[in-house]
């Protein structure tokens, strides 16, 4: 709280830049769940007969379900070239800019080529939103601030999932296109209040002291901070400073080479790995639930609203893991949500065997609960995770590579789903259930091994505990002294007993 009361103006741009992702969490379960929606397989769909009657078929639900996802990954991986040179600021408003553009091209899609084309070129920005947004909510809150503040970010994702499915549901009883127009042209509501608020928002200090403006990057602690001296300001320039000199005798320049040289191969790896966790964790089978609980037989309004109360739940999981993260660690929180994950996914698995359609409610029931540990666990912290471990020097190209490899994760995951659930195609339903199960189990043993615990800990404090490999599983219980020596050689004391 005293550290709230005395960064308040750093929360609240945090916050407010942070709203991006809203947009990206909207369309992430649009399309998704327009597959479900009867007049949408009217107009981009084929009839099929029989009980599957309007279907999207497998290879256009892939495309269209990849269209952004591609979009994002070209998008993350420019932004990690512009935002390093010209400042997070200008690349948020000009890709806000565009996508006021790219929405008028899905909105008026008069067939399959058009919107999957709309659907890349909006997935440009998003891929911008979503690796800006937790780079900048890193870098201008304090350290005490600093899980809440990435975390956060989970919670506009699910703020984005959670409007898209009450417009969804409302939506859902008109008839023709207007249908599924109202939902799309609801993200015109965002772009413009945004730009408005990144115009008026301080840029990183961070960014400023690498990019040589010490002047400018003490006018943005003073708007950053509440009441603080001119001392105190002085004195938290030259500690970033300091960060960024240390780093810079470890790591040279700032490109995409160097994220995978020396300690920072390590890094790289665990903000790309966590990442991904978010998607082998089985994101693509049970954020998505109203598709699957259709094509098993549930009626689509019933299959709607549990899709609604599903998005609802995650919302609060996402709050009230702000709870776990000033108890718990960083690593206990991602390690036992992931297990518990994989229990889920398994049992879902295991009715769908053993009782088929009579195990929809149980199914969707336990979907329920998947989102809810998801979002107080796997999914926030994930955010945390690949803000704080890159180095500052490379905070924005190695978030660009964690989450250019989650989106390579993702197209692949969304070739493989449709494919999976589709009545015309393989119809594993929820057996698919088995197969997200695996991967997250997999991911269970990575973390427990490779995944650190950093709370608590500063930028500088985390350098010097990579940079003496330090194994995962002793980081919390490890001394560091990042002032006793002026080299790089031993600040660490470790009271570990091998």
């Amino acid at each position: 709280m005293q550290a709230l009361k005395e960064n308040r103006p750093a929360v609240m741009w945090s916050v407010l830049i942070s709203m991006t992702i809203i947009m990206e969490g909207y369309d992430t379960i649009l399309m998704g769940n327009f597959f479900a929606y009867p007049s949408f397989k009217e107009k981009f769909g084929s009839y099929y007969g029989g009980t599957e009657g309007w279907q999207v078929n497998a290879p256009w639900q892939t495309g269209l379900g990849m269209a952004s996802t591609v979009g994002c990954i070209f998008g993350g991986l420019l932004n990690g070239y512009l935002a390093s040179k010209y400042g997070y600021r200008w690349v948020m408003i000009i890709a806000l800019g565009f996508i006021n553009v790219f929405i008028f091209i899905v909105f008026f899609a008069t067939g399959d080529v058009m919107l999957l084309i709309g659907e890349f070129l909006c997935g440009l920005s998003w891929g911008v939103f979503a690796t800006l947004a937790p780079a900048y909510a890193s870098e201008v809150c304090p350290t005490n601030l600093r899980g809440y503040l990435t975390t956060y970010v989970n919670l506009c994702w699910a703020t984005g999932q959670f409007i898209a499915s009450g417009v969804l549901r409302g939506c859902l009883p008109i008839a023709g296109a207007t249908s599924w127009k109202i939902p799309l042209a609801v993200q015109w509501i965002w772009p413009i209040p945004l730009m408005v608020v990144c115009w008026l928002a301080p840029e990183s200090p961070w960014w400023l002291v690498r990019n040589d403006r010490i002047e400018d990057a003490q006018r943005s602690i003073t708007r950053l901070s509440n009441n603080k001296t001119e001392h105190q300001i002085h004195a938290q320039v030259a500690m970033m400073l300091h960060t960024a000199k240390t780093e810079s005798e470890v790591t040279r320049g700032a490109t995409y080479a160097d994220c995978f040289k020396g300690v920072n191969l390590r890094r790289t790896e665990i903000v790309c790995v966590a990442f991904c966790g978010q998607i082998l964790s089985g994101s693509t089978f049970s954020y998505t639930p109203t598709y699957f609980f259709t094509t098993a037989g549930m009626d689509s309004a019933d299959a709607f609203d549990l899709g609604l109360g599903a998005t609802a739940v995650a919302f609060i999981g996402v709050i009230l893991s702000w709870w776990l993260i000033t108890w718990f660690g960083r690593r206990a929180i991602y390690v036992t949500g992931m297990a518990c994950l994989t229990v889920i996914l398994m049992l879902i698995g295991i009715l769908n065997v053993s009782a088929g359609k009579h195990a929809l409610w149980p199914s969707g029931g336990l979907c329920v609960l998947w989102l809810f540990i998801y979002s107080l666990t796997v999914g926030p912290i994930a955010y945390s995770i690949i803000s704080e471990t890159s180095s500052t020097r490379l905070r924005p190209l190695s978030v660009v590579l964690a989450r250019t490899t989650y989106q390579i994760v993702n197209v692949v995951s969304q070739v493989l789903e449709p494919y999976m659930m589709n009545p015309t195609a393989w119809n594993l339903l929820g057996k698919t259930g088995f197969v997200w199960g695996s991967t997250a189990f997999v991911m269970v043993v990575w973390s427990y091994f490779r995944l650190p615990e950093m709370k608590g800990r500063t930028y500088e404090e985390l350098d010097i505990l990579f940079t003496n490999k330090v194994s995962a599983r002793n980081f919390s219980k490890t001394k560091v002294d990042a002032y006793a020596s002026s080299s790089r050689e031993e600040f660490v004391h470790a009271d570990v007993k091998e």
